[in-house]
């Protein structure tokens, strides 16, 4: 599930990388509703080739020799300073000759001064997210300047997102009507609209994506990266991924350990889990972030959840969640503002604390009788413009969520079983990610992926980066993935919010920047605030 903040954010601020990143968060579990502007990947004027395969000193794996031999045609993106491209990529890699997949390619050279190093391989999470957007959004600005000065800033868009053959479900309107559909349904006649809710996104995701639904795992697009990895010239993969991007960076070191290089993972995800247990240890981390939040909150003249305890603060948000159960509100938009909605806008303000102000605000307004300022959270949440248009973000989500693992529930009779745990893990949100989890049960495509230990054995070092109060990816993840990699090494962020590096800590920047430059990483266990 991962949240939206406004793109009027300034990203020049310290900060301004989280809060960038914050827009394309991992959505795990929420598909139904607590679940950039792209620059195409094209211009006019023409560019060299790059180095087959073989001037980086791997060979390519059997039969996809052409793949890894092609040619690299970059063009002016007719943004400055930034060069595109396509790659190929078989859409099946058992079975190569069946057909091909187009992938988007952005970079922007090394500025120096210095030697090059490489290239440096971004990709801020989702799954969903377009790397190209935050590499031109973000990432090819905003990175440290002796990063930018030393690598080639490059992102692909992974298959089936943004640039890259996206998948498509539902139309503006139906995409509305899906994002205000109850999660925490009270009776049969709700159950029954939820499950056919995902009933019908599935069937939409089939309809218009059917062909490619197979093909969008995290494994196929670790391997994308390899075959990108020899395109550009580089022996090794050198990468940064926030979030999911942190699964997709690990399952890349586990598949090809020799070509691992440095590869840092922020706000890590633990490959070793089942879904229902990643959704279970997710509610209590927003459970976490949301207490953290009340802490802060009734410490302010103008919470509007009280000013006494966080555990008056729980209760006062709960009832604001039954009473627009019961009754929504207006939004001066012509959808409501009910319990759906609002639990999305709540939910996308704890990704990062400095969007608290913004939550009491749109809290405070909530009790006014106003959902604008909930409705306008949830809307960047769900990356939706004014128009009604939706980016390809959520269909993405889930169709490789989907495809990534068995989904945690098989039908409404297993959630009801599974919802004590949840509510336990959180008293506030336990009901709605627990049916949020749902989703999955009626995808049209069967899951390819399970959960598994990654050890990445023979990889150079791996920087793992964990957030303790992080709400989206659990501290113990980054624990735990660190521990799994036979070279993983874990910088611990003290602080809230999701992810770590560029949130303005500068023992976190310094010790990644100098493992990103020189290779060294921080001594396993470093802490930092």
């Amino acid at each position: 599930m991962f949240t939206r903040m406004s793109r009027e954010t300034d990203d020049s601020s310290p900060g301004g990388y989280a809060r960038w990143m914050d827009t394309r968060r991992l959505l795990r579990t929420f598909a139904i509703g607590i679940g950039t502007a792209g620059l195409l990947a094209s211009g006019c004027s023409s560019g060299g080739s790059t180095p087959s395969a073989s001037a980086t000193g791997t060979a390519a794996p059997e039969g996809l020799g052409s793949y890894y031999a092609q040619k690299l045609s970059w063009r002016d993106c007719g943004v400055e300073g930034f060069e595109c491209t396509t790659m190929t990529a078989p859409k099946d890699y058992d079975e190569p000759d069946g057909g091909d997949i187009e992938l988007a390619v952005s970079r922007k050279k090394a500025t120096g001064p210095g030697k090059r190093i490489g290239s440096l391989l971004v990709n801020p999470g989702g799954p969903g997210g377009s790397a190209i957007g935050y590499l031109q959004g973000y990432a090819a600005l905003g990175y440290p300047a002796q990063v930018r000065a030393r690598y080639d800033m490059v992102a692909i868009d992974p298959r089936g997102v943004a640039r890259s053959e996206p998948v498509a479900c539902l139309t503006g309107k139906e995409m509305d009507a899906y994002t205000q559909v109850d999660q925490t349904p009270d009776d049969d006649a709700e159950v029954n609209k939820l499950s056919e809710a995902f009933r019908k996104f599935a069937a939409g995701c089939e309809k218009r994506s059917g062909e490619i639904l197979p093909y969008v795992s995290t494994v196929d697009t670790a391997r994308d990266m390899d075959v990108l990895r020899a395109l550009l010239g580089d022996g090794k993969l050198h990468y940064v991924g926030a979030s999911y991007g942190t699964f997709l960076g690990a399952t890349y070191a586990d598949l090809f350990p020799a070509r691992a290089g440095r590869l840092v993972l922020d706000g890590a995800m633990d490959p070793s889990l089942k879904a229902i247990d990643m959704n279970r240890d997710q509610t209590a981390g927003f459970e976490g972030a949301f207490q953290s939040f009340a802490a802060d909150c009734v410490k302010q003249p103008d919470c509007p959840l009280g000013t006494t305890s966080t555990a008056d603060a729980a209760t006062e948000l709960k009832r604001l969640f039954a009473d627009l159960d019961a009754k929504p509100i207006p939004t001066g938009d012509d959808r409501p503002l009910g319990e759906a909605l609002a639990t999305t806008g709540v939910i996308a303000a704890m990704y990062d604390e400095a969007a608290w102000p913004q939550l009491r605000e749109a809290l405070a307004g909530a009790r006014r009788s106003d959902g604008s300022g909930l409705l306008s959270l949830a809307d960047s949440y769900y990356e939706r413009e004014p128009n009604r248009k939706y980016a390809n973000l959520m269909f993405a989500n889930a169709a490789v969520n989907c495809l990534d693992l068995p989904p945690a529930f098989d039908g409404p009779d297993a959630v009801e079983k599974a919802l004590p745990g949840f509510e336990k893990a959180s008293p506030v949100f336990g009901r709605g990610f627990a049916w949020a989890s749902l989703n999955c049960a009626y995808w049209p495509t069967k899951a390819t992926g399970t959960s598994h230990r990654t050890e990445a054995k023979g990889a150079d070092p791996i920087v793992v980066v964990g957030t303790t109060r992080d709400p989206a990816t659990p501290y113990k993840w980054s624990r735990s993935l660190a521990d799994q990699l036979s070279s993983g090494t874990l910088l611990t962020y003290d602080g809230d919010g999701h992810t770590a590096y560029g949130r303005g800590s500068d023992c976190v920047d310094t010790a990644i920047n100098r493992y990103l430059l020189e290779g060294t990483p921080p001594t396993d266990g470093k802490k930092c605030s």
